[in-house]
């Protein structure tokens, strides 16, 4: 193939908040997009245990997390707030770093 392509990511640390409709993941999304606190809106909202540590789930490869939850940690960059669906509910995942 030529010219230029993506640098390839092979880890991802991210943050998420699980909910269960994607009208509460949208809102919240808007919430965290707007200044206001991802780890608050976390431990406040989410339905996952990582609540505790406001959402955030370290490091991780691929394989790790189911499909929807890699895909979005992996096709977006740092910085971004993504919304996706899996088996588990609606997540907000914030993407922290990648490497």
């Amino acid at each position: 193939m030529c010219g230029m392509s993506a640098p390839m990511v092979n880890e991802a640390h991210c943050a998420h908040i699980l909910v269960k409709t994607q009208k509460e993941a949208k809102e919240l999304k808007e919430r965290a997009a707007s200044g206001e606190d991802f780890g608050e809106l976390a431990r406040q909202f989410s339905s996952c245990p990582s609540r505790s540590e406001g959402g955030d789930l370290g490091w991780f490869g691929p394989g790790q997390m189911v499909k929807p939850f890699e895909h979005a940690a992996f096709a977006g960059s740092p910085g971004d707030l993504v919304v996706c669906r899996t088996q588990f509910g609606w997540h907000v995942i914030k993407i922290i770093e990648q490497r």
